[in-house]
């Protein structure tokens, strides 16, 4: 058995000093002491970067020439389930993407609709909790431009994304990020990979871009969009499945 030492191993206890303080830890385990630090680590991080890229920088971008040959796919790679089967091998016609809660605008596009947007392309550098990284080129739609055309309410703080991935657990996948986030320019929904459409495993139709943060926060399979002012009554009320699960909700780089 590997002994490596990853992010998701600190995170979810999985060190020996962690399986030692976190015995039988999950997401229901909150008020426990190791938990309270791994939160306030959260604080110091997150309220930390804030200040520190206020002004919006971008994240490195790299040459065709540095893309990965083999960039393994995080997470599911094909979603259970008869619904998200006829989508695929009806390459997703019947998809479509919501934007709702706290907007002006509901939107529902289908990906022939949402491919027509103003496009961006960026090559990147994905960094995986397990301890791997890759580079990879993206092409999507700045999420930005989408919750324009949808009109935040002013009451907006967070977007929730739904995914079409049902865990082992029959949870299906969600992920949230902040307004900060979501309005930087490299954080894209991303359609394509490495000059073709996005494979399934990488998230087919659509996955999140939010570069500055690690794998587990670029939600796939999206096919909801959520603004909300609060996150308490998704799940456990952290934020997402994996920080539900003990993992940071806040997984800057």
């Amino acid at each position: 058995m590997s002994l490596r030492i990853t992010r998701r191993r600190v995170l979810t206890g999985g060190t020996a000093l962690g399986m030692g303080l976190l015995t039988g830890c999950d997401g229901r385990a909150s008020d426990a002491p190791i938990q309270r630090l791994f939160d306030f680590g959260q604080f110091l991080s997150l309220h930390g970067q804030r200040l520190l890229l206020s002004a919006q920088p971008l994240v490195r971008e790299y040459s065709p020439a540095d893309i990965s040959p083999d960039f393994p796919p995080n997470g599911t790679e094909m979603p259970d389930g008869e619904d998200y089967f006829r989508m695929a091998t009806s390459e997703f016609a019947s998809w479509r993407l919501v934007i709702d809660g706290l907007v002006r605008n509901r939107l529902s596009l289908s990906l022939g609709e949402f491919k027509k947007l103003p496009a961006r392309t960026q090559i990147t550098m994905h960094s995986c909790d397990e301890g791997w990284s890759a580079i990879g080129q993206w092409k999507g739609v700045q999420l930005s431009h989408v919750l324009r055309m949808a009109g935040l309410m002013p009451q907006a703080r967070y977007l929730v994304f739904h995914c079409l991935d049902q865990m082992d657990d029959g949870e299906f996948y969600y992920e949230s990020i902040d307004l900060f986030d979501a309005f930087h320019p490299q954080t894209i929904l991303a359609y394509g990979m490495n000059g073709h459409d996005l494979p399934v495993a990488h998230g087919a139709p659509l996955r999140l871009r939010v570069e500055r943060q690690i794998g587990y926060k670029h939600a796939k399979y999206i096919a909801r969009i959520e603004a909300v002012e609060k996150l308490e009554r998704f799940g456990l009320g952290r934020g997402g499945y994996w920080p539900d699960r003990g993992y940071q909700w806040y997984a800057g780089l």
